[in-house]
């Protein structure tokens, strides 16, 4: 459908108080068009809607205009750069946006991003973030995986006992 189209279906949504389909909308376009700061500006006002400052400031943060509050509650929610690298959901580079400020606000995550991942990053390739987690958890994952192989053994194990115990 063609973003005038979902354009006019989400004032048609709002217009009936319809607030939930017409963000699935908008959450749709962003995904789509991710470097459009219109789109973003426009989730940013549903999200304010319900409520939700932290994700107002999320849509709005590359805007010189966004509000103190709802970007501090977006960057408390998302506390590491790049927990806010993938928040942001940007895709190419930051030539692409309209504005300077926007172009600086990209600019200064994904320098961040890279500074904590300790290597260059870019928004096509936005890294998971979790180097220090996954290292915590790779003793539980192995331990998953002996706990899955010792089920397994013992099941093949009783099935082959039962298969001796039918022919003895």
């Amino acid at each position: 459908m063609p973003l005038r189209d979902t354009l006019a279906r989400v004032d048609a949504d709002l217009a009936a108080g319809r607030v939930p389909v017409a963000r699935q909308r908008l959450r749709g376009l962003v995904s789509s068009f991710p470097n459009d700061l219109l789109l973003r500006r426009r989730l940013a006002e549903v999200y304010r809607l319900y409520g939700e400052p932290a994700e107002a400031g999320r849509w709005m943060y590359l805007e010189q205009d966004r509000d103190a509050a709802e970007t501090s509650a977006f960057e408390a929610r998302y506390q590491t750069a790049p927990q806010r690298m993938r928040a942001l959901a940007w895709q190419g580079p930051e030539s692409l946006a309209r504005t300077a400020f926007a172009r600086e606000q990209l600019a200064a995550v994904r320098a961040a991003c890279s500074d904590a991942m300790g290597r260059p990053v870019d928004w096509d390739t936005v890294p998971s973030g979790e180097n220090a987690a996954s290292r915590g958890s790779a003793f539980a994952d192995f331990l998953a995986g002996a706990g899955c192989l010792v089920a397994i053994l013992a099941f093949l194990a009783i099935w082959v006992n039962g298969l001796v115990a039918l022919f003895d």
